[in-house]
């Protein structure tokens, strides 16, 4: 590595004070000028290079090249004369015509820079996608409009061959033939359509350099086609479908005068075309205010709106929303729905959901809301169950959605066209149990077959199965071993084929010890245990919870609910939840019914009083203002010693089921449940 003395810390000695920095093969010992205080001076002090103000004082270093951008020209004899005869020195003129050449580099290249940055600029804003290769095939460009078309990034692919970018791209044979391909049209990898033309790229001196190819989505151009289609016809079309519709339909422009109703509203309303086309919109309005003119003013939508419209007074509910092109108002669309009506349906709506509710699932996996790893981990679990026979058992605590979690494997089974029943095995008396999932040999004492029987080739969902008694696990057993019923009071079995779904809250593996559940019973149905994580450890879901929630109580209670406050959602974060998700609707649902017509969002204020403080033991463990249930400080204890064995055997399972004096299987399935693997 040469060693460099610059001499003059101006203007030149600044330059080339920069050139050397950036040369690897140079290393500035030191820069030298009179004046301390010089421009290159304070450069090499912020780069921790020696300064001098004397230049004899580096005679005795070991020096390779002196640069001599004073511009005294007698210095460079002294120069000569005082340094070894090894050491080069630089005059003044040559460092000037160095320097200018420098300068000269600089403004090129920044030149240069700007070019480039013009041209990239050009291609990203192009409206088409470009790709650019090199002779060797390789990926030169790739502007921003082909990755979106292609759905890839450019930097992905830069340097790699055209193929792996594209398998149908004919840039390869462009290159070959040296050819022109125009306007084809081309099927991409990812199915979509575009039109392209590839073009080999030849220099001035007749060599091929590469080739490019622009291409164009076809959807756009159709699009295009669309939008020129002959507006007179969509519009006849459109008021075809509004006059056709059975539904009572009243359009307004942005002024609020009526512009269009169908013979539906005039069956509704009792008026005619010339009694509201042209007309303000309060014209049809026997009592309430205008929500045409409500809409027009706030943009927004509103729903289920009761009114009386017409002479005869006929009640009705109002849905109006806004029609806003490229951003402007253009008037609104109502549409009215006689209340009598509603009522009729809705009665028949009660009755079928009644019926459907005792026949099928109800809810889906897209029903079950959740994005945090234990949500995903039980989501992925449960679809596996639901594809295979097996019993699944669903553990978790009250209100974490066990009971969802049934409906949507049986709706993904190969049993989802037959009955699912749900019976909650902690809220019937023993005898009145085994009567209602096994039946009973007299009719009059039971009216009815029992549910197992009733669930034939479908589903029936066991909840709180851990509160059943001994005599009727045992009888489940039978019906889990054998696919056989015996109805009580009968001695004649019946056969039957049901899926078992069952959910639990109690620690099942305690009650085995305690002999309060039967071990082979719990093995017959932990085939395939899914624990579905509580609120309070999935705490990540709680604002797309909270915004589920809100669309669900707007439908019900008729309510027009945007969101919820950012303070309001923080305490919602704070609280620890003991009865999960069940509880939050709750919550959610008294602010809703609290809050005001003329409110969008929910505050603070509509909030009931949670429970957020906390208290800590001496110990070190926590006590919340609730006290805990017996169960839930089991558990927390048994997850705390847990660890601690687990950590002591240095994560050896087999060691640690030996010390804690269980089945390895049974401590795979408590790691899981308390998310320590």
């Amino acid at each position: 590595m040469k060693q460099i003395l610059i001499v003059g810390a101006g203007k030149g000695g600044t330059a080339l004070f920069r050139l050397f920095k950036e040369t690897k093969r140079m290393k500035i010992c030191a820069i030298v000028d009179k004046d301390p205080n010089a421009p290159a001076m304070k450069l090499a002090e912020e780069m921790n290079v020696h300064t001098s103000t004397e230049w004899k004082e580096w005679i005795h270093h070991n020096i390779d090249i002196v640069v001599n951008v004073t511009g005294e020209e007698d210095l460079f004899e002294k120069m000569i004369e005082l340094f070894p005869r090894k050491t080069i020195i630089i005059p003044g003129s040559v460092a000037n015509i160095i320097y200018e050449l420098i300068h000269e580099k600089t403004t090129l290249t920044n030149e240069v820079k700007v070019q480039a940055n013009r041209l990239e600029l050009i291609l990203n804003h192009m409206n088409d996608g470009m790709i650019v290769v090199n002779k060797d095939e390789q990926v030169q460009l790739l502007n921003r409009r082909a990755e979106q078309i292609l759905g890839k990034k450019e930097r992905d692919y830069i340097g790699k061959h055209v193929k792996e970018l594209l398998k149908t791209s004919r840039l390869s044979h462009v290159l070959r033939s040296q050819r022109k391909e125009l306007n084809q049209k081309t099927i991409l990898d990812n199915g979509k359509k575009v039109i392209a033309s590839r073009i080999p790229i030849i220099n001035k001196t007749g060599d091929l350099v590469g080739a490019f190819a622009v291409f164009k989505d076809i959807t756009e151009v159709v699009q295009l086609a669309e939008e020129n289609t002959d507006l007179n016809e969509i519009k006849t079309m459109l008021e075809a479908i509004i006059k056709s519709s059975d539904e009572a339909i009243s359009v307004v422009d942005e002024n609020g005068n009526g512009l269009i109703i169908n013979p539906a509203y005039t069956r509704l309303t009792g008026l005619t075309e010339n009694e509201v086309i042209g007309k303000p919109a309060t014209v049809d309005i026997s009592e309430g205010d205008s929500v045409h003119l409500k809409v027009l003013k706030t943009r927004r939508a509103v729903r289920g709106v009761h009114m009386k419209v017409g002479p005869a007074r006929k009640e009705v509910i109002v849905n109006v929303a806004p029609v806003i092109v490229q951003g402007k108002m253009k008037g609104s669309v109502g549409v009215l729905h006689d209340v009598s009506e509603l009522q009729s349906v809705t009665k028949e709506l009660k009755r079928a959901r009644q019926i459907i509710r005792n026949l099928e699932a109800r809810y889906t996996f897209d029903d079950i809301i959740g994005n945090s790893p234990e949500m995903k981990l039980a989501l992925e679990q449960a679809k596996v169950g639901a594809k295979t026979p097996a019993i699944v058992l669903l553990r978790g605590e009250t209100g974490t959605g066990k009971e969802l979690f049934a409906h949507a494997i049986h709706h993904e089974s190969d049993r989802k066209y037959n009955k699912f029943l749900r019976v909650n095995c902690s809220t019937l008396s023993e005898s009145m149990l085994e009567k209602e999932l096994f039946g009973s040999a007299d009719e009059k004492l039971t009216g009815r077959k029992g549910l197992f029987e009733q669930a034939n080739n479908g589903s029936i969902f066991l909840d709180e199965i851990g509160n059943l008694s001994l005599t009727i696990q045992e009888k489940l057993l039978r019906v889990l071993k054998e696919n056989q019923v015996i109805p009580v009071g009968a001695t004649k079995p019946i056969s039957v084929d049901v899926r078992v779904i069952a959910g639990t809250n109690i620690n099942l593996e305690k009650a085995v010890m305690n002999k309060k559940f039967r071990e082979d019973l719990y093995y017959q149905i932990n085939k395939l245990p899914i624990s579905i994580p509580s609120l309070k450890e999935r705490k990540e879901d709680i604002p797309v919870l909270v915004e589920h929630i809100i669309y669900q109580l707007n439908e019900e209670y008729g309510k027009n609910v945007q969101g919820i406050s950012d303070e309001a959602l923080d305490k919602l974060m704070q609280y620890h939840w003991p009865g999960n998700i069940r509880e939050m609707a709750n919550v959610i649902s008294h602010s809703m019914i609290f809050i005001g017509n003329t409110e969008e969002q929910i505050e603070v204020s509509h909030l009931p009083e949670l429970q957020t403080k906390q208290s800590t033991f001496s110990d070190g463990s926590v006590e919340t203002e609730k006290p805990l249930k017996l169960q839930e400080a089991l558990d927390r204890y048994e997850k705390m010693y847990l660890q601690e064995v687990y950590q002591k055997c240095n994560k050896n399972k087999t060691k640690t089921a030996k010390v804690l004096q269980i089945s390895v299987r049974n401590l795979y399935y408590k790691l899981e449940k308390y998310r320590i693997e």
